[in-house]
């Protein structure tokens, strides 16, 4: 069937000036490099040594950058990270340029085992990220969504988590609130993470010790010291089951705002400043590891149900098992968040 094709052409410019804030609730909010206008005539026009520069000390009080003391005990050098953050770029890029050749065109709908849908964009796109990193990275493993372990050796100490397209069934019935997720673990802690919407032209980068840019800008989390004034988001509420279900009812039916629908594109918002409170359930390491360098290099915190931070020991034999993730932009919310939930 012959589907209406819409005008993709970038737009010339997304201003949002400093000067706008709100004050209802939980609306304040500081943005933290003046403008955040984003000119897009070319994709390839990210500025990278703008997205990885140093988080600067004078910042609101939602961006500290615990990570930092850690990254070094790692023995990750900030040159690395440098080269990381470049790669990452080009992988994004590549996986871009797949991804809008078929958003709201024409193409076969797949199902997996697990029923979930699969399309020739998320293959094709993970294809171009793999190729890049292995250009770039030769001794660095890969784990994607729609290959999993890709790696001569059964375990190595630099992982790529890729989800080429998190919320197919978004990007299937042409809403743009999917995203391009890129993780690089190092001894299974995520000190890298992307979220990328390629239509759009959003580009969210996170790097541990580092502040978090949207476009080269950086960006920060909001305040909001109670959960009753936050606005909340889950993709969908169908997706919770049994105990899950029940804990997330507690959550919602405190939170001021319920929202629904955006896949990790709520993450993006979270980290920007415009949400409070993200739940959901059942994720997949390939669905939320890119979140973290995100959120926590924005100011926020992301954990488990339970509290606990992400590291995954991802090898050849690593099942993707399912996680259930918080992230909120304040850390009394996140508290709160977990106080309702009630996950022992």
């Amino acid at each position: 069937m012959q589907m209406q094709i819409l005008s993709l052409s970038p737009r010339n410019s997304l201003p949002l000036s400093s000067s706008i804030s709100a004050f209802s609730g939980c609306n304040s909010r500081k943005i933290v490099s003046g403008s955040l206008a984003f000119p897009h005539s070319d994709i390839n026009s990210f500025p990278i040594s703008h997205g990885i520069k140093l988080a600067s000390p004078m910042m609101t009080s939602n961006c500290v950058l615990p990570n930092q003391a850690q990254i070094a005990d790692l023995g990750v050098e900030d040159s690395d990270l440098d080269k990381f953050a470049a790669v990452s770029n080009k992988i994004a890029d590549a996986a871009g340029e797949v991804i809008r050749k078929y958003f709201r065109k024409s193409f076969d709908i797949l199902d997996k085992e697990d029923l979930s849908p699969v399309t020739i964009a998320d293959q094709a796109a993970e294809e171009s990220m793999v190729k890049i990193i292995q250009e770039n990275f030769p001794s660095h493993a890969i784990y994607g969504e729609e290959k999993g372990w890709r790696c001569q050796e059964e375990t190595a100490e630099y992982v790529w988590v890729l989800d080429p397209i998190d919320g197919t069934k978004s990007f299937i019935t042409g809403k743009p609130v999917f995203g391009t997720l890129i993780a690089l673990l190092y001894k299974g802690k995520p000190i890298l993470g992307v979220i990328d919407q390629p239509v759009l032209r959003e580009r969210w980068i996170g790097l541990s010790g580092r502040r978090t840019t949207l476009n080269g800008q950086e960006i920060s989390t909001r305040n909001c010291s109670s959960l009753s004034k936050a606005y909340m988001y889950t993709t969908s509420p169908h997706l919770f089951e049994g105990d899950a279900e029940i804990a997330f009812a507690r959550v919602r039916s405190k939170v001021k705002v319920p929202l629904y629908g955006c896949d990790c594109y709520a993450y993006a918002l979270l980290a920007s400043g415009f949400v409070d409170l993200v739940i959901e359930s059942g994720l997949k390491p390939y669905d939320f590891l890119s979140l973290v360098p995100v959120i926590e290099g924005a100011g926020g915190t992301i954990t488990d149900w339970k509290g606990q931070h992400f590291n995954w020991k991802a090898s050849a034999g690593s099942p993707a098992t399912s996680f259930n993730v918080v992230a909120a932009g304040d850390k009394q919310v996140h508290q709160q968040a977990l106080d309702a939930l009630q996950w022992h």
